[in-house]
C-alpha cells in the first residue's frame, strides 16, 4: 500500500515514515500543499496523511481539491492537526477527510488508524440473488464490484464509486426502506475499526448523492429521516 505523508515538520514526517515503513507500507513525503497535489496527480496513493497547517495550500484546501478531481484514484485521507477544537474536526471531515488525529499522537495509534482505514470492507448481511442486489433503478454486483443506475433516458450508467461509496450504496440497496442511523452505518461499514467522528457519515452520504441522484439537493433515493438518519427508497424488482 502506498501512503503519502504531507507534513512540513521534518522530524514528524520522518517519524511517521519510519513507523509506517516498519509495518510494510511504501511512503513518500511532501512538505507543502502544492507539491502534495502534484504528487497525487502523478501517482495517487492509497492513503494520505495530511497535516492541517502546511505551506502554500493548507490541508483543508488540499483535501477539498483531491475530492473534487473526477476519474482519479480516491484515497483515504487521515488529517493531522495540533488543534483539538470541535470546529476543526467538523471542517476537516466536511471537506472529505475520512478520519482525524490530533497531535501529539502515539506511533501505535497512528498505525492502528491507518490499518483501520485500509481495511474498510462491507460486512454483508441480508438476502441477495447470486451476489447481486437489484431495485428498479439500481444493480449492485458484489462479485464484480460494480454498480449501475438507470438514468432518466432509460440508459444504463455504470457508477464510478470509491470502495466506501460502493459499500455504502450496497448497504442501502440491500435494505430498501430501512432507516439507518449513523452508528448503525458505522458498525455495518467499519465495525470495531472506526475511530473517527460519526459525522463523517454525512460527508460520505453527500458525496454518494452527487453520483447517484439526478438532483443531489433534492434527493429521491437516499433520503434524510430527520432526527434519526437515512434511508434508501427505490421500487423492488417485481
Amino acid at each position: 500500500m502506498d501512503i503519502l505523508i504531507v507534513e512540513d515538520e521534518a522530524e514528524i514526517a520522518q517519524l511517521i515514515q519510519i513507523t509506517l515503513e516498519k509495518e510494510g507500507f511504501n511512503c513518500r513525503i511532501s512538505r507543502d500543499g502544492n507539491n502534495a497535489l502534484q504528487i497525487f496527480q502523478e501517482q495517487a496513493p492509497d492513503l494520505i496523511i495530511l497535516d492541517l497547517m502546511i505551506p502554500h495550500l493548507d490541508g483543508l484546501e488540499v483535501c477539498a481539491r483531491i475530492r473534487q478531481k473526477p476519474g482519479i484514484k480516491d484515497p483515504y485521507i487521515l488529517m493531522l492537526t495540533a488543534k483539538g477544537e470541535e470546529i476543526d474536526r467538523v471542517i476537516g471531515l466536511s471537506t472529505g477527510a475520512d478520519d482525524y488525529m490530533v497531535k501529539p499522537f502515539s506511533p501505535r495509534e497512528l498505525v492502528a488508524r491507518v490499518r483501520a482505514l485500509l481495511r474498510r470492507n462491507l460486512r454483508q448481511g441480508g438476502q441477495n440473488n447470486g451476489n447481486t442486489y437489484r431495485t428498479r433503478n439500481f444493480v449492485i454486483d458484489l462479485e464484480r464490484h460494480t454498480a449501475s443506475r438507470q438514468t432518466d433516458s432509460q440508459a444504463i450508467e455504470e457508477l464510478d464509486l470509491t470502495t466506501l461509496e460502493f459499500n455504502l450504496l450496497s448497504t442501502f440497496v440491500s435494505n430498501p426502506s430501512r432507516v439507518w442511523n449513523r452508528s448503525q452505518l458505522i458498525d455495518k461499514l467499519w465495525g470495531d475499526n472506526f475511530f473517527g467522528d460519526e459525522r463523517v457519515v454525512d460527508t460520505h452520504i453527500a458525496r454518494l448523492r452527487k453520483k447517484i441522484e439526478p438532483d443531489p439537493t433534492n434527493p429521491i433515493y437516499i433520503k434524510t429521516v430527520v432526527g434519526i438518519g437515512y434511508k434508501f427508497e427505490d421500487l423492488p424488482i417485481s
